[in-house]
């Protein structure tokens, strides 16, 4: 027997993603996955691509949950405080919603709205001192998709005093999947190809999340929709505060992570690289009429945006290696 693992919202395309990657985990041995609407429903049903897995959704109770060594949480944001707070604290938990990622119950307040849980361990292990951290918790709080391409790209610049913290600019495309398995007019095929559209500006939830693990004081953010399924494609601007090579920062910063890669010069990322692995791949250079710094930053947002993240953090959690049972290269075409 190996570490039993239970998914609650497995139904969703993070969800999938989780059981695709637990199931291939050498270590881990899935015992439960539970949904809500698909609950009763052969899990190969809804997952075509996980045909072999001989499982039915339970419901999402907590007595479902609580015989697991490690519970993984996808579910919609709002949700997990409840459920976490029913599980028994030996039970490790990693928390792919919003509800404890936020230090500050104003921003919870401001950008989700409702009762704010309070902090868990940030579980992005790439930031100084995280990863021991996250060693030495139960309980730890996923990043949202973006956040973790942005955060990324821009923490290091921040970290070692070459960009300043205000006046940060992101615009950043996402793929469909990352608003959900939920049928949506605007997510429709004939709606989203052949289409790129914005949403949320000004406003998106992760904006306090990635000002809070990078430092930025202030930051402008754009996100748009963009007709792929899977996959974040970044780009972070910033103004430099001393005369300092970016890549040259962000290739010391991640000597020694595993899952980010900063390109030769002359490659840029794109996201299709990406795709089925738990990597974020980064290139930065200065804007020849501004001056200012650049870095675009690419990642699969059902991967390192989220479920590849999670298993990662539960690996270090777990005293495992954090590359056991991920992909550090995508697939292609």
């Amino acid at each position: 027997m190996g570490i039993r693992v239970a998914v609650a919202g497995a139904s969703g395309y993070a969800g999938g993603e989780l059981l695709r990657l637990v199931a291939g985990h050498p270590e881990f041995d899935l015992v439960v996955a539970t949904a809500h609407s698909q609950a009763g429903h052969r899990l190969d049903v809804v997952h075509p691509q996980l045909t072999g897995l001989d499982l039915v959704f339970a419901e999402t109770d907590p007595a479902a949950l609580a015989d697991a060594d490690l519970v993984f949480l996808a579910l919609p944001h709002g949700q997990s405080a409840a459920l976490a707070a029913q599980l028994p604290p030996e039970v490790r938990i990693v928390d792919l919603g919003a509800d404890y990622r936020l230090a500050d119950p104003y921003d919870w307040a401001n950008y989700y709205g409702g009762t704010h849980a309070g902090p868990w361990t940030y579980g992005l292990p790439e930031l100084p001192g995280q990863r021991e951290l996250i060693a030495g918790s139960t309980r730890v709080a996923n990043t949202g998709c973006y956040a973790a391409t942005i955060i990324l790209a821009l923490a290091p610049l921040i970290a070692a005093g070459a960009a300043r913290p205000e006046d940060v600019v992101v615009v950043a495309a996402s793929g469909t999947s990352g608003a959900g398995r939920v049928a949506k007019p605007h997510l429709l095929a004939s709606e989203v190809m052949g289409d790129l559209s914005p949403y949320r500006v000004g406003a998106h939830q992760h904006v306090p999340e990635i000002k809070q693990a990078t430092g930025a004081t202030s930051l402008s953010f754009t996100p748009v929709l963009a007709p792929m399924p899977r996959g974040i494609l970044a780009t972070v601007t910033a103004v430099p505060a001393r005369g300092v090579d970016p890549q040259a920062v962000l290739a010391e910063a991640y000597a020694d992570a595993p899952f980010v890669h900063v390109l030769r010069e002359g490659q840029w990322p794109h996201t299709a690289a990406t795709v089925g692995s738990n990597s974020c791949h980064l290139q930065a250079t200065v804007d020849v009429d501004s001056r200012r710094l650049i870095v675009v930053s690419a990642l699969d947002n059902l991967g390192k945006g989220a479920a590849g993240q999670a298993v990662q953090n539960a690996n270090i959690m777990l005293g495992l290696p954090e590359t056991t049972g991920l992909s550090v290269w995508g697939t292609a075409p």
